[in-house]
């Protein structure tokens, strides 16, 4: 069963190389396990996708011109995000300001050919003895 997405919730792209964390701003007002919880429209880069260390792909012009320049060595340049289409799925059944529920079964496609997916829902649960 698909899990709430919120802030925090850790992130990796096909073509990066390091994890990394969703930001949730706090303007829908919902929170779930006491964190801003997420909707499908919290794609936008650095904002809500901060970079991922170093990008590996040849659609990402950095990329390419530095490969091109190191004849042909691939050559990783720094991670800058470029998403531009919401998360899909989302929630069939739950909203959030509107908008369908960030789940974690949810991808998002980077204009540079890559796919982000969600490895964790950033919900903990803290148990009190």
């Amino acid at each position: 069963m698909p899990q709430q997405v919120c802030l925090g919730a850790t992130m990796t792209c096909s073509f990066g190389v390091a994890p990394s964390s969703l930001i949730v701003l706090p303007q829908n007002r919902v929170l779930t396990s006491k964190m801003p919880a997420a909707n499908i429209m919290d794609n936008k880069p650095i904002v809500n996708i901060p970079p991922f260390g170093l990008c590996s792909s040849m659609a990402n012009p950095q990329v390419a011109a530095t490969t091109n320049a190191a004849l042909g060595v691939l050559t990783p340049m720094p991670c800058v995000p470029a998403t531009v289409t919401p998360w899909a799925p989302g929630s069939p059944t739950v909203l959030i300001g509107g908008v369908p529920a960030l789940t974690n079964n949810c991808t998002l496609n980077c204009k540079w050919g890559g796919v982000i997916s969600l490895d964790t829902a950033g919900q903990v649960q803290v148990v009190v003895p």
